[in-house]
């Protein structure tokens, strides 16, 4: 069984005021098969904890590790994490001009895998997958995320998941900006795709409603660059109650 895990890890920012420590200290083990929930204010370090399991440059790890099947991701160059089996759905989708979507796809899929997959079954897995996603076919020749609305770039990034089937993923916020039908059409790509791999899944969200959709085993409060508390689904239901107030006061007593 495949783990990522997440040990006392620190993360910090350098700004034109100086260096701002955003992750002070994350614990968090996923499984393969599991599905975990990060959930928490604006500015807690979720987006941050996302970037930095990527290998964004933008952020700098003071301490800690991240272990993919007790293999140090950190030493890792953002391609090779991508190979061994990581995959981040990112909240604002970068365009890429003059690269089309089929391309884009079959050239990670190359990548990824050390070979290109068979045409034919690539092709119909391809269509397949738009198909399920309610995307047109037309997409495919399109460059990728050039002129999407946001929601077709939210579908355009579960395609890849579904077609390039990571070890685990890491969504962060992909429910953001998404109508009501867009949502179960995204929550169902994701679904597909976690059944048909095992993978493990990291979701990145401020609210609930996403989860209605995708049911998590397990839930994480993020405040404050730190977990505040961790729980099962119905951790999730209680904040959709009480909110995050009561854990922001709580970090800013300390």
């Amino acid at each position: 069984m495949s783990t990522l895990e997440i040990r006392d890890l620190k993360v910090s920012i350098n700004t034109d005021q100086g260096t701002k420590e955003i992750l002070k200290g994350v614990d968090l083990t996923i499984n393969e098969g599991e599905i975990h929930a990060v959930m928490g204010p604006n500015g807690s370090g979720k987006s941050t904890l996302a970037y930095t399991i990527a290998g964004h440059p933008r952020y700098n790890v003071d301490g800690g590790s991240i272990l993919l099947d007790g293999q140090e991701v950190l030493d890792m160059t953002v391609d090779e994490r991508a190979r061994a089996g990581l995959f981040l759905a990112m909240q604002y989708p970068v365009e890429i001009p003059g690269v089309t979507v089929s391309n884009f796809l079959r050239t990670a899929k190359t990548a990824i895998d050390g070979e290109a997959p068979a045409l034919r079954g690539w092709v119909s897995d391809l269509r397949k997958s738009m198909a399920d996603l309610k995307m047109d076919s037309s997409f495919a020749e399109r460059n990728v995320n050039e002129g999407f609305s946001g929601g077709e770039k939210k579908r355009h990034e579960i395609m890849q998941l579904e077609l390039l089937k990571p070890k685990f993923a890491v969504l962060d916020e992909t429910d953001s900006g998404l109508d009501v039908d867009a949502l179960k059409i995204v929550s169902e790509g994701v679904n597909r795709a976690e059944a048909a791999t095992g993978m493990g899944v990291l979701l990145i969200t401020h609210y609930t409603r996403i989860l209605r959709y995708i049911k998590p085993d397990f839930v994480h409060v993020f405040v404050a660059g730190r977990v505040a508390e961790q729980g099962g689904p119905e951790l999730a239901e209680r904040l959709e109650n009480e909110g995050y107030d009561r854990y922001v006061a709580a970090a800013a007593s300390n």
